[in-house]
């Protein structure tokens, strides 16, 4: 990928020098290469901790290399030329996004205002960025006063490069001269996989006014490594590009990605060191332990201070689901999941709801109730004492889910918890037409503050219970950020 992005300055007409601190491989013909330490010393390279990468180093070289020489453009070296680069004012940026411009292509004159502030900026390590919240600055300032200041590869990813460049564009008015996205970053940080991906016709982000192409290095390389076998698809946008300039994968491999260290499998995952109920969940072949969904690691959070207490827990459902598709497994989960709360909890009493006629076990603290879940009043009249925890674990079924809130988070005992399990799997034989999924319902409350609901009885209802909420957290599947909402849980005041 390196080499394409280089040949495509030379293609394209361009002198390139290419700055090394030590000797490359594979270096295409017509590429100058120049001794870096002429520039800035390597006298101790700063790294990013968290990802590694010199990222803050390579950012405060390019400002050195602008300052020091004339008519002269940084480009890293996943940037693909689409066009020659010319400027008349010797400024040479582009927006990346609506809020910030990267330094990946960057020219300033070298009488630029900006960079001059950049690099009196990055000459401490320690510098704190102006551009931060109070709180956070004052959090730096406290560090440093403290004699233990905060490097730069301890801040916020882009100290150094987009965010101070930014910055300093915006404070010296020179943001007049950054080109719009369509110019160098034209393929968003989200899109990027459209670069690898086979048929995805991604040339059609390369309008006439596209001079460059950002290739987010790093990452695609590690996309390539782990899904495309270290080789690009020729019918994608970077491997047909390749074919254009002539270059061979196969002549400078990507390196092997390292070996991931195998997990454990989940008979091994256990000894937490107390009684713990993602190990219950696991060894009982339950889907909320960290074999799927991982709702029993939250759950212990919350949960393992109350284990003593002699609670009311109330069950809605008892299979997750399992019944509504293949009945003849119910039992079997059923059991699994009472005996894990049974288990975990010795003091407590439970009420089980579910569509069974019986329950698959007896036991002296649990009451177990047939519920179809259509009738909130039905599920109501289930719990004949406040519960001080809910779990709705039952068909998921939107109206289902959301007759359960209505019915048991009015009766919740003060302090208690209310959870939904599996928000995003509704089955289809039980989910009414035209149903608020309940994940947009509370996420609409989550950002707004208030029940958005097609049903005006409905709305009202749930913003009648705000006043009682005093906590209420969407969380995403296997709590990744990015992945779909699958977890509820509601605080009571």
């Amino acid at each position: 990928m390196e080499q394409l992005c280089l040949k495509s300055f030379v293609d394209a007409g361009h002198h390139v020098r290419l700055y090394t601190y030590g000797k490359v491989q594979h270096i295409p013909n017509g590429i100058e290469v120049a001794d870096a330490n002429d520039v800035l010393p390597m006298d101790s390279a700063i790294r990013h901790t968290r990802t590694g990468s010199p990222a803050p180093q390579a950012d405060r070289f390019r400002y050195h290399m602008l300052a020091q020489q004339d008519d002269i453009i940084w480009a890293d070296t996943d940037a693909y030329c689409v066009q020659p680069f010319t400027t008349e004012s010797g400024h040479f940026h582009g927006w990346e996004s609506e809020h910030h411009v990267n330094n990946g292509v960057l020219g300033l004159p070298p009488d630029s205002d900006t960079l001059r502030e950049l690099i009196d900026f990055t000459s401490d390590e320690y510098a704190i960025p102006e551009w931060l919240p109070a709180a956070e600055r004052r959090r730096l300032e406290e560090a440093k006063d403290a004699g233990s200041p905060v490097g730069v590869g301890d801040q916020a990813w882009g100290a150094w490069g987009p965010r101070a460049l930014s910055w300093f564009l915006h404070k010296t008015g020179e943001i007049r001269f950054s080109l719009p996205r369509a110019a160098l970053y034209p393929i968003s940080f989200k899109d990027r996989r459209l670069l690898v991906r086979p048929g995805a016709e991604a040339e059609r982000f390369i309008t006439p006014e596209t001079l460059s192409v950002h290739f987010y290095g790093r990452r695609i390389r590690k996309r390539l490594q782990e899904a495309e076998g270290g080789v690009p698809h020729p019918d994608s946008l970077i491997g047909r590009l390749l074919a254009k300039h002539g270059i061979d994968p196969a002549g400078a491999p990507l390196p092997e990605a390292p070996a991931a260290p195998a997990p454990l499998p989940p008979e091994a995952r256990t000894g937490r060191g107390v009684l713990n109920l993602t190990d219950l969940a696991d060894a009982a072949g339950s889907d909320r332990g960290s074999r799927k969904h991982r709702y029993t690691e939250l759950y212990q959070m919350l949960f393992h201070p109350l284990r003593a207490r002699k609670l009311h827990i109330v069950l809605l459902g008892l299979d997750g689901g399992i019944g509504v598709e293949q009945p003849d497994q119910w039992d079997a989960a059923a059991t699994a999941t009472l005996k894990m709360w049974l288990t975990y909890f010795p003091k407590a009493n439970f009420t089980a709801l579910d569509r069974a006629a019986a329950a698959p076990l007896e036991d002296a603290r649990l009451t177990y109730v047939p519920c179809d879940f259509e009738d909130p009043a039905a599920i109501a009249a289930a719990a004949d004492t406040a519960p001080d925890i809910v779990i709705d674990d039952a068909t998921h079924a939107s109206h289902h889910q959301q007759n359960g809130f209505a019915a048991l988070f009015p009766r919740l005992a003060s302090g208690g918890l209310y959870i939904a399990e599996d928000l995003r799997f509704q089955p289809a034989p039980l989910e009414s037409q035209g149903s608020v999924k309940t994940a947009a319902l509370f996420q609409s409350y989550v950002e707004t503050g208030m029940f958005d609901h097609p049903d005006p009885g409905q709305r009202d209802r749930f913003n009648g219970f705000r006043a009682d909420m005093s906590g209420c957290f969407v969380f995403p599947a296997h709590y990744i950020k990015g992945r779909r909402d699958q977890l509820l849980v509601v605080h009571k005041r």
